[in-house]
Formats: C-alpha cells, sequence, structure tokens
C-alpha cells in the first residue's frame, strides 16, 4: 500500500532520508525534467511518468515459473534455447536459438518479471507454432574448454517499443508440454530512471553448467573428470560462451537473488530500469543518467570495462548498491565468437597461467592484480570477500543509530536469523578505499569458514565519499531474500534498505552542486 505524504515526511523526521533535494521520486503528480551540459537528460519520474508502477498494475500470471511442469533436463535436452543477447533496446529485434528433441513444433512465451501484486510476473506475447528441430551438441574447445553452440535463428521476437525496461523470460514450450527458458533484459535507452539494475549475467555464464549430460559439460568451476563424475579445478574451463542454454530448465544459478530485488523494488514503486552486465561492459550504461546503480546478485566476475564504469559512477557521483557478497572477485576477458560478434565468450584463467593477457592484467583475482592491493574489490566496495559458510549464521547488528537503521527499532547486538549465508564479505583494515569518505560497518558477524580457514567476520558496509556518493554493500546472499516472501523475510532488513534507496534518491547532486529536483519518493509497500 502506497505510504501517506506524512508517513514520508516522518521518515524525513527520523533520519531515513536526507533533507537535500531529490533526484528523482516514485509517486509524484508531475513529471519534471533538469538538463545539465554535458551529463545528459535528468528526469524526475511521477505517478503518471514512471512505467514501473504503471506496469506493475497490470494483471500478472504465473505461468512463467517452471514448477511443478514438465521441465527439460539437459541429458533428454526435451527443449533447450538462448537468446542471442544478453539485453535489447526496446524497439529492436532479439534472435532466440532452440533446439527441439524429436523435430516437435513449439511455442515461445515472453515474460516480464516484476511484482504485479504478488504473482511475480506477466505474461506479454506468445508466439505461433514453430518448426522445432533437434540440434547436435557443439565440440568442446580441447584448449580451453569452450562449448559454444552454432544453432541457427529459430524465432525472433521484435520488441515493442512501449515496453518497460525489465527482467525478462522467454519460455519453451513443446506441443506435448515439455518446457525451459531463458533470461533477458529489455532496456530502454533513451530514459533516465532514477535507479539501473545491472543483472549479473557475466557471472550466470560462469555458472553455467550446460549440458550437465554427464559427459560434456564444463563450467569455470568444474568439468566431467570421467563419464557421470563431476570433478574439479582441473577440469574446467577457461573460456565459456553465451552462445548456449542454461543448465535444465534454463534459469541461471543464483538468479533468485536478482528477481527478489526486482520484486522488492517494483512493489515499493521506485523508478528502476534495467541492464546486463555486459552494457556496464561495453559501456552503453551512463551513470550520470541515474541516482544509483543496483547490483541486486551475485555479480563475481568483472572486466576491466565494467570496473572502469563503476569507478567513474561513484566519482561522478551515482550511488552504488551491491546486495549480495563475493562481488567484483574475478577479472575477466570478454572476447569475440568464432564468427566475431563481439563479447560472446567470458575468459577467466584464474591461477592457471593466462596467454594472452594484456595491458589490464591477467584473469585472475583483482586483489592480486597492481600493487598493495591497489586492485582490490574493497577499495570499491568497502569489502570483501572472506568466507563460504555451510549453514546461514544470523546477521549481529552494529551501529543501530546509524541513518542506515533507523525505524528498524533494532539495539547493537539485535540479530537477523539466517541472514548471513552461503558466502559473505568483511572489512580488512589494511586496505583502504580509493577515494576519501565515512564508513560505517552496520554489522559484525562471526562465522566459521566452510574451508577450514576458520573464524571469519562478515561486515555488511556502508561508505559516503566527501561529495556525499553512497556506495553499500551487504556483504551476504541471503539480504535480497528478506526482502520479499521467503524463509528468510525480516521488516528490518526490508526497512533499512528502502532507508538506503531513498537516501540516495533524495542525497544525489551533481560536482557543481547543482540539485536533482523532486521529492522524496511517497508510494511505497513492504
Amino acid at each position: 500500500m502506497p505510504i501517506s505524504r506524512r508517513a514520508a515526511l516522518s521518515l524525513l523526521a527520523l533520519g531515513a532520508v536526507s533533507t537535500a533535494p531529490a533526484c528523482g521520486t516514485t509517486a509524484a503528480a508531475t513529471t519534471t525534467t533538469t538538463a545539465h551540459p554535458g551529463r545528459g537528460e535528468r528526469r524526475a519520474t511521477g505517478l503518471t511518468a514512471n512505467p514501473v508502477v504503471l506496469e506493475n498494475q497490470l494483471t500478472g500470471d504465473g505461468g512463467w515459473r517452471l514448477t511443478g511442469t514438465r521441465t527439460a533436463d539437459d541429458a533428454a535436452r526435451q527443449i533447450q534455447g538462448y537468446a542471442g543477447a544478453t539485453s535489447v533496446n526496446a524497439g529492436d529485434p532479439l534472435d532466440f536459438h532452440v533446439s527441439v528433441a524429436r523435430d516437435r513444433p513449439f511455442t515461445v512465451s515472453v515474460y516480464r518479471l516484476g511484482h504485479y501484486d504478488g504473482a511475480g510476473g506477466r505474461r506479454m506475447l506468445t508466439s505461433g507454432p514453430l518448426p522445432g528441430r533437434e540440434l547436435p551438441l557443439p565440440a568442446t574447445d580441447a584448449g580451453t574448454g569452450l562449448i559454444a553452440c552454432d544453432w541457427p535463428v529459430a524465432w525472433t521476437l521484435a520488441v515493442p517499443a512501449d515496453w518497460t525496461s525489465g527482467y525478462f523470460l522467454a519460455v519453451f514450450e513443446t506441443d506435448d508440454g515439455w518446457r525451459s527458458c531463458t533470461p533477458f533484459v529489455v532496456r530502454n535507452d533513451q530514459r533516465a530512471a532514477d535507479f539501473l539494475v545491472v543483472v549479473p549475467f557475466t557471472t550466470y555464464q560462469a555458472y553455467n553448467f550446460w549440458p550437465a549430460d554427464g559427459r560434456t559439460a564444463r563450467n569455470l568451476y568444474r568439468g566431467y573428470l570421467r563419464p557421470g563424475k563431476v570433478g574439479g579445478i582441473t577440469e574446467r574451463a577457461f573460456q565459456v560462451s553465451f552462445d548456449r542454454p542454461y543448465s535444465g530448465p534454463g534459469l541461471p544459478k543464483w538468479s533468485e537473488l536478482d528477481l527478489a530485488a526486482a520484486r522488492w523494488l517494483e512493489s515499493a514503486g521506485f523508478d528502476v530500469a534495467y541492464v546486463s552486465s555486459l552494457d556496464l561492459h561495453e559501456q552503453r550504461v551512463r551513470p550520470d543518467r541515474h541516482c544509483g546503480l543496483i547490483f541486486p546478485g551475485h555479480d563475481e566476475y568483472w572486466s576491466q570495462a565494467m570496473r572502469d564504469t563503476a569507478e567513474r559512477a561513484v566519482d561522478d557521483g551515482t550511488h552504488l548498491a551491491f546486495l549480495a557478497a563475493n562481488n567484483i572477485y574475478w577479472h575477466i576477458r570478454l572476447e569475440a565468437a568464432r564468427d566475431g560478434r563481439a563479447n560472446r565468450v567470458v575468459t577467466c584463467y584464474k591461477d592457471a597461467p593466462d596467454p594472452d593477457a594484456g595491458a589490464p592484467g591477467p584473469t585472475r583475482n583483482w586483489r592480486k592484480l597492481g600493487k598493495r592491493h591497489s586492485q582490490a574489490e574493497q577499495r570499491l566496495l568497502g569489502v570483501q570477500y572472506n568466507g563460504m559458510l555451510a549453514s546461514p549464521v544470523p546477521l549481529r547488528i552494529t551501529q543501530s543509530r546509524h541513518w542506515f537503521w533507523a525505524g528498524t527499532g533494532v539495539r547493537d547486538g539485535d540479530t537477523v536469523a539466517g541472514l548471513v549465508a552461503v558466502e559473505a564479505d568483511g572489512h580488512h583494515p589494511k586496505i583502504k578505499l580509493a577515494r576519501k569518505a565515512r564508513q560505517a560497518l552496520l554489522s559484525d558477524t562471526p562465522y566459521q569458514d566452510q574451508l577450514g580457514r576458520g573464524a571469519r567476520v562478515q561486515n555488511t558496509s556502508v561508505y559516503e565519499t566527501a561529495q556525499g556518493t553512497l556506495v553499500f554493500a551487504a556483504a551476504t546472499f541471503h539480504w535480497c531474500l528478506a526482502l520479499v516472501e521467503s524463509p528468510y523475510t525480516d521488516a528490518r532488513i526490508q526497512r533499512a534498505t528502502r532507508n538506503l534507496v531513498t537516501r540516495m534518491l533524495a542525497g544525489r547532486r551533481d560536482r557543481r552542486g547543482l540539485a536533482k529536483g523532486g521529492a522524496a519518493p511517497l508510494s511505497m509497500t513492504g
């Protein structure tokens, strides 16, 4: 339910948002535009202008959920496909490449994912019947382990120009009911939304273990030691391709974190648009057009161009929010496919010798590049990966009087059950931030590292630069799951995250001190 203007003003009084002029609004009655020479157009969006609010008022459809249906697997490959790009601008075409066992007809239904009154998605269109062909598995490159399909185009989606930017699924279904899917993003390159959500497709592909048929699959972590037996790092690939389906039903590993963030942001009425991590790499993203960049999920694999874009964003006054953990850990290269299409291959040799290391350095840990931790991820994030957990532990809250925790009712030492899980980040005192800032460590959660590296401490972090730019790192995988209905739902984390996003809206100013006009958001739920 929308909160009242009085309630929004009470957030100001509590310190949940800054008293500086806002750079945007999610539910004002009007729309204003502020232009700044050389910095693009900034738009303060309102109830009649925020397409996310309007989109989520439409009737949702749960047909995007594959659970409880006949889902494809990598052995039989009943139906599987991939998109020709990780993102597409509204109004442009996007190709899909699909293989169907036994040459059966199939359809493609396209869903936009969001809130939609809890349905989680909306069906945008369904193709007519399409002729399906069973296509061969590609050969595995003996040197790099690269598995790249060369399947022909099976269907082209002409994306309508009026589609709202978002996280989309193409759901493939055979005439006898077998289903799978593949994700993609619809961008809107002409519109400056308040926040840009960056979907981590490079990390999706790093984990993609397709085809898990007992003999073929490889990703950047493992491969088959022998038929039916999965090995480890010595069997891994050094290159993975976007020209292949995602394993099994087609939802990438850890994509539930990104979907949870999208549902929460859209249910709250924030003005968001979406891009993929490849858009960050290709520098199609102009951070100065947005209040903030939100990295909702596990975003581990970054190229130099991706990092350059994020670093410039902070220096230009654009906020960053990382809502998971183990981000910016591996340095990668994005390389062309065999046919010359740019950025279709993710290369990461990790601790093996990199035969093609160029000026940015070899594809290994960022913290191992440069001298004296000069490229460590904590220099940007404020914290960095420090361990894995065998099972979730409670987050232990610190600095409870900080504006981040305003209105949550927490005290130092209070805990949030099960919030720290899978992987965690912590603060390393010897690694300094890359810019002058005030940092607050908002948790100090003790845990035991699953890999036998002893006791560790997880730290949720936020810092503010001298120019007033915020960089937040949740430092755990379960943060986004606490924002939506899940075993980890927590109203305190919901409120604290709302405090963060609202403060980012309220506090953004450009380098010349010009206010990014508007009022604080007034339509927030959850």
